[in-house]
């Protein structure tokens, strides 16, 4: 598909990022710090939350109606070829739209894995691995080295790569491809790290060390979370290791202004506060979790839950039981069909007597704000959950619950 077009995705630098969790954020603040030294980016990143062109931004911006549908034009016809999967075909249709808008530097997440995703056809300057965790082990594998495997297929022979902190039998998986394909890599915790994390309303603030900034970078980003200051720490050094002209403003800048919806985003609506945030397997539940215990949000603490039944449902509903008052089980609408949990099942399974089930999820958001109160409602377990309660609570902000 993407020689018929006249191979779009060569016509770019590229920052290639791949991991378990962290993967979006890391490349959403590669992209902020990319823009603040003045070149044209696009960022391709999955899943969205509300509409198809999140999905593909241009400048910090999704892309407009009108450049997805002239691409679409030309790249449909190629996808009913090829009977390309729909993630194939928006990843084709990314990439022209980069070419088209030409964008210098395009940083692109990967979709799922690495090896076999269709992002790989990129030819990138360096490449991420953020992290490694069980999830879609019935694609990647059963074991942390078989999805570190997969992970470590987007090295490219000769260019840099960066590991995040990941466990010693994946690390040596990574170090193991990259001395294969003779990639330079950069190891969390020798070659870089974030110290003197500190956590609060305003976001993130570390100091960031490497090679380049041996006496440490004082950073800042909205996003909230340790985790948050690991992601920030690999994005400056991705944008570190290519001479792509950022300086020390580029970096502070871009990582203070970037946005990342979903991600421990907190509102205020329809009568209260309220969290979003997409984590969909037990790592990221973790995280959610101790940013909760860091931020000191209104107590008491709800969750609104809706987990695709492929997940593991099952570690997920303790942790955040151990620190809700209330657990609220339901059913997301734009979630796949074939892929809803059973929620019964899962209620069973939880027996816990702060967990119930509101399948109907516009009645479950207003459960979830009546038990919350004066509290905060925290919506949480997939991007469907998290995209589905902003459309919601956009259509029903100016009502009174």
């Amino acid at each position: 598909m993407l020689a018929s077009l006249g191979d779009p995705h060569e016509g770019f630098d590229s920052l290639h990022i791949g991991g378990t969790n962290g993967k979006g954020s890391t490349a959403a603040l590669a992209d902020s710090v990319l823009r603040q030294s003045g070149l044209r980016t696009g960022l391709y990143t999955s899943p969205h939350l509300q509409t198809f062109a999140e999905r593909v931004r241009i400048g910090g911006t999704p892309a407009e109606k009108r450049l997805l549908e002239e691409c679409a034009e030309d790249v449909l016809p190629l996808a009913e070829r090829e009977d390309a999967s729909f993630f194939e075909s928006a990843t084709v249709l990314a990439f022209e739209a980069f070419r088209r808008a030409r964008c210098d530097t395009v940083v692109a997440e990967v979709g799922l894995g690495g090896r076999l995703d269709a992002t790989n056809v990129l030819r990138p300057r360096v490449t991420v691995i953020t992290s490694v965790d069980m999830d879609h082990a019935n694609y990647l594998g059963d074991t942390l080295e078989d999805i570190a495997a997969e992970k470590a297929g987007i090295l490219k022979p000769g260019v840099p790569a960066i590991a995040g902190p990941l466990e010693s039998g994946p690390l040596e998986v990574v170090r193991a491809r990259a001395r294969e394909v003779r990639a330079p890599l950069d190891i969390w915790g020798r070659d870089l790290d974030a110290n003197d994390v500190r956590v609060d309303a305003s976001g993130t603030r570390f100091s960031f060390r490497s090679a380049g900034w041996a006496d440490g970078l004082a950073a800042h980003t909205r996003l909230m979370g340790v985790h948050q200051s690991v992601n920030a720490a690999l994005a400056i050094r991705a944008v570190e290791r290519v001479d792509w002209g950022v300086d020390a403003k580029d970096i502070v800048s871009g990582l203070s202004l970037a946005d990342w919806p979903g991600r421990f985003e907190t509102i205020s609506a329809c009568g209260g506060s309220w969290v979003l945030d997409m984590a969909h397997n037990p790592a990221a539940i973790r995280a959610l979790t101790e940013v909760l215990q860091r931020v000191h949000a209104p107590r008491p603490h709800v969750f609104l839950v809706a987990i695709l039944g492929d997940k593991p449902w099952d570690q997920m509903l303790g942790p955040l039981s151990a620190v809700g008052s209330h657990l609220v089980l339901t059913i997301a609408p734009s979630s796949p069909v074939d892929r809803r949990w059973d929620v019964a099942e899962a209620l069973d399974a939880s027996a816990g007597e702060n967990t119930e089930v509101v399948e109907d999820f516009g009645s479950a958001l207003h459960r979830a704000r009546e038990l919350a109160g004066p509290g905060t409602v925290i919506v949480t377990g997939s991007a469907h959950t998290v995209g589905d309660a902003r459309a919601f609570l956009e259509n029903d902000n100016e009502r009174s619950w």
